[in-house]
């Protein structure tokens, strides 16, 4: 399973604001990984860091009345210490403001332009602040940003500025997507980056003038302009492992195993960056991989809604394992999840507090009470046990896979159902009452339970380090660290071992009342509005790859979609305009109602319904993953 080496970064975050359970999200998503990878003997480097400069930092230190290396030397700080606190074992941290990043942008720049990669000329357009990119009029959607989840009004700019020539690598780049599918990952992403490259890339801006925006990396060959800061930034996850610095180090470790982004950050890392690397004569990493985003319920957490959760608080509150179990557990790598208290401590309880924990509590006890607090040695092995252990070093195997498969969420469902197994086999086998009439039985028993933890607490070790470490010490496992080869082998348990205190590892979360009986009155409403089976069989879903898409004149929220639904045309007009541009939505497989009565939305035919989800300002369409054809049912 190990491939000897594997590096993997996150996204350098913003030093504009505090950092919130999108940052937290994908750090602790690499930490956890790293640590599989580090466990599985491969040689490790994870790499994080913020990202210094740009117009957005520059307005955050003037509200705060200071400078901008100010700014940032006072922010990076809270990204440090929540990565302490956290427990993140990045391998090195990576500031945009460091003379040894500064040093590597600049030659790159001027290599580039030397090489006539960089040209300059006369920019009027449109730049968005928030998005830090600039846009055609044609672009625009309804005046504003056209990203979606931004929206956001732009500004008009006209200077001149230098150009990155990415347009000439737009061939050359959907080729290399086409014969990579691992590059870009989920497959849905790839599409998405392929239906953006069907439209004409045009060249990269790459500075901004002093007189506009000071707060950058010169410009080698201008002294009156900085870097434009996606140039900058994406430069970190080859400055720092020593790209025009230490070669041998260089190639010992790139290219990247993983790219870690969120998904609004796509394109920046699947199309300005490849074509970078590209320009440089440097491979490009093996994988971008772009999770979802964390939802507040069914919203979109964001400042303006007060509804994002702050992490620190949160670890606080309830415990850094246990914030790390849940995030790892709880979303699909690459869709959206959400992120409730009352779902936090619901699987709390179930899966740590009830599962684990009272496994732990009845080994530990019946071991203290009848063994005197030592382990005992197994005598003989039953149908039961070789059906335990068999779900145990399945689970095992399972876990691993999953992180190979980028599914930690089903990793770790896995490792859950050993931990069931083992209260099931408990339950069946009652060790409290055999310890009365067959001592050497019960010792079977509680040395199987010992193997199960021992097991279980090596292979969750990534996602809980400290909670699993201290598991290991109470069972009187010599190696916290845990050993990989030892984790796929039964038995390893050393009879004998003396256990330690007993203690509740994971106390059980109170649900307020109060708020058991909202969150009972909402189920009940809901359950008043639910449909019957026969009800839903009525309602025809079909995937539609969307062929064409244009706007519906005179309507700012419309466009006009002709689908091709398994060889048979259609067209529908959909509200979802100020979400996606024509040529965004273009090439999507999307879902569809398709035996939807006809009905004229101005004036235009529309023959069913495309699927949405919308968080009251915004819409993402629903897709299908991976490469299928229009016309298939779902359901």
């Amino acid at each position: 399973m190990s491939s000897g080496k594997f590096y993997i970064t996150t996204p350098i975050y913003y030093v504009n604001d505090k950092p919130h359970i999108g940052h937290s999200y994908t750090t602790i998503l690499a930490d956890v990984l790293a640590r599989y990878h580090r466990l599985m003997g491969d040689e490790t480097f994870f790499l994080t860091g913020t990202d210094e400069h740009g117009q957005k930092v520059k307005q955050a230190a003037e509200k705060a009345g200071i400078t901008a290396q100010e700014q940032a030397d006072r922010t990076v700080v809270r990204f440090q210490d929540l990565w302490k606190k956290l427990e993140i074992t990045n391998d090195d941290f990576i500031r945009t403001t460091e003379g040894r990043h500064k040093t590597v942008v600049q030659g790159i720049l001027q290599d580039l332009y030397e090489r006539d990669e960089i040209y300059k000329a006369e920019y009027d357009g449109w730049y968005c602040v928030t998005c830090e990119r600039f846009y055609t009029e044609k672009d625009l959607v309804d005046g504003n940003c056209p990203e979606p989840g931004c929206g956001r009004a732009v500004e008009k700019i006209a200077e001149a500025n230098y150009f990155f020539r990415m347009s000439k690598y737009q061939d050359w780049l959907i080729s290399y997507i086409h014969e990579n599918p691992k590059f870009i990952q989920p497959d849905y992403r790839r599409n998405e980056t392929l239906g953006f490259l069907k439209k004409p890339l045009t060249d990269l801006c790459i500075s901004r003038p002093k007189s506009r925006m000071d707060w950058g990396i010169e410009l080698p060959f201008d002294k009156d302009y900085v870097t434009y800061v996606w140039f900058d930034a994406l430069v970190n996850y080859i400055s720092t492992i020593g790209y025009g610095s230490d070669q041998k180090g260089f190639e010992r470790r790139w290219p990247a195993d993983y790219h870690l982004i969120g998904k609004d950050i796509l394109t920046t890392h699947t199309v300005y960056w490849p074509t970078m690397l590209q320009a440089m004569g440097v491979p490009l990493p093996r994988t971008v991989f772009a999770h979802g985003w964390w939802l507040s319920g069914r919203d979109k957490m964001s400042k303006t809604a007060g509804n994002v959760v702050n992490p620190m608080d949160f670890a606080d509150q309830y415990g850094v394992d246990a914030f790390r179990y849940f995030l790892m557990a709880e979303m699909t790598l690459g869709q959206d999840a959400s992120f409730t208290e009352d779902s936090f401590a619901r699987r709390y309880n179930a899966e740590l507090a009830n599962d684990l924990g009272n496994m732990l509590n009845r080994v530990m006890k019946l071991i203290s009470q009848y063994f005197d607090g030592k382990v005992p040695s197994p005598a003989g092995e039953g149908d039961d046990e070789l059906a335990l252990r068999d779900c145990a070093l399945r689970g095992v195997k399972d876990m691993l896979e999953s992180v190979e498969n980028m599914r930690l969420d089903s990793g770790i469902a896995a490792v859950a159902g050993i931990v069931r197994e083992a209260n099931r086999y408990f339950e069946k086998r009652q060790p409290w009452k055999l310890a009365k009439e067959d001592l050497a039985a019960a010792g079977t028993v509680l040395f199987n339970g010992v193997e199960v933890l021992r097991i279980v607490s090596g292979v969750l070790h990534p996602v809980m380090p400290l909670k699993m470490s201290e598991l290991r010490g109470l069972l009187g496992i010599s190696d916290t660290e845990p050993e990989i080869d030892r984790l796929e082998e039964w038995g390893v348990t050393e009879p004998g071992a003396e256990i330690g205190e007993l203690t509740s590892l994971f106390p059980r979360i109170k649900v307020d009342k109060e708020q058991k009986a909202q969150e009972k009155t909402k189920v009940e409403k809901k359950t008043d509005s639910m449909i019957s089976f026969d009800q839903f069989k009525d309602v025809e879903l079909k995937t539609a790859l969307v062929v064409e898409a244009e706007k519906v004149e005179g309507a700012d929220k419309l466009l006009k979609l002709q689908l091709d639904v398994g060889g048979e045309p259609r067209q529908i007009v959909a509200g979802v305009a100020q979400s996606y541009t024509p040529e965004q939505i273009k090439g999507k497989l999307i879902v569809i109602v398709a035996n939807l009565k006809p009905a004229k939305i101005r004036g235009i035919e529309s023959n069913g319904m495309l699927l949405a989800a919308s968080d009251g300002g915004s819409f993402r369409v629903v897709t299908v993953d991976g490469v299928a054809p229009g016309g298939l049912s779902v359901g």
